[in-house]
């Protein structure tokens, strides 16, 4: 695969509007906002759960969305995907029939934005995956996949209020998916990665959220054995990645990084004082119209 195979696109006219305002000085000023919409996901026939997302591959959301929530199988078969954006729903059905009505009634809420959910029998497989041990996180892949991440053109960069994940595998980034939860970003590449057999052994998962238990769970679910972040961790989180021998990888903004488990990962390769820090036009804290400020 290739760098960015696929990635955001902010000229996407569904994705943001910009908006008349004025600033804190009382001027006129144009803003772009991120676009918020419902997608109502079935399950052969049932109706699952309405999301809010950006709107953008709905197929990748619906069914990351499933496999995430243990309502789809590495195993099952996908007969069709329909999509009608008139109505704002996916249909994802599939040959075996699916046992979701006794995980919709184990559901609980999670710390995810909008309508992050896991389920209670998550927790049984989670206990089950086995990470790659041989799995190699080289400091100098961390170093360009934060630059290389933060530089890319993007929704958060054009408007903010937006979560980014990415698959990577070494040094360079594959998949880039971005929504207004992080949930919905990392479900998207799950489906990606099921649709199109991508396997999670050697892979990197880079996300601009928290590290909490949620984004762990998923993590381990998807078999990918290295989960790194700009952001910070939450204790149950880290008692989670530490649990399964996750490699876990905060607060990594330029030269800087924290890892907190799965630490026989690593391998110290660069120098960081050869590393050039974040550069303040691409620190992640606000859109392209606050950077001159």
């Amino acid at each position: 695969m290739k760098e960015f195979e696929t990635r955001p696109d902010p000229d996407d006219p569904r994705l943001s509007v910009s908006v008349p305002g004025i600033d804190h000085e009382g001027r006129p000023v144009e803003t772009s906002v991120i676009t918020e919409r419902p997608l109502t996901l079935f399950l052969n026939g049932r109706e699952i759960v309405t999301m809010m997302t950006i709107g953008d591959r709905p197929e990748l959301l619906a069914v990351g969305y499933l496999l995430n929530q243990n309502m789809l199988k590495a195993d099952d078969e996908i007969t069709g995907i329909d999509y009608d954006e008139d109505i704002a729903a996916v249909v994802v059905r599939t040959r075996r029939q699916t046992d979701f009505e006794d995980k919709l009634r184990k559901k609980t809420q999670t710390s995810g934005c909008a309508q992050g959910t896991v389920f209670g029998d998550l927790m049984e497989e989670f206990d089950q995956v086995r990470l790659n041990p041989d799995a190699r996180v080289k400091t100098s892949w961390l170093y360009q996949l934060t630059r290389k991440i933060n530089t890319e053109p993007s929704l958060y960069l054009k408007a903010g209020a937006i979560h980014g994940c990415v698959l990577a595998h070494e040094d360079k980034p594959l998949i880039y998916m971005e929504d207004v939860g992080r949930h919905n970003a990392v479900d998207k590449i799950a489906g990606y990665m099921f649709l199109n057999r991508v396997p999670p052994e050697d892979k990197i998962f880079y996300t601009t959220g928290r590290l909490t238990s949620e984004m762990v769970i998923k993590t381990v679910k998807m078999r990918i054995p290295v989960l790194v972040s700009r952001s910070g961790f939450t204790a149950w989180g880290v008692e989670l990645a530490q649990k399964a021998n996750l490699t876990l990888i905060g607060r990594a903004r330029g030269r800087r990084f924290v890892a907190l488990a799965g630490l026989d990962r690593l391998v110290f390769d660069a120098d960081p004082r050869q590393t050039d820090d974040e550069d303040r036009r691409h620190v992640r804290k606000g859109s392209l119209t606050d950077a001159g400020d």
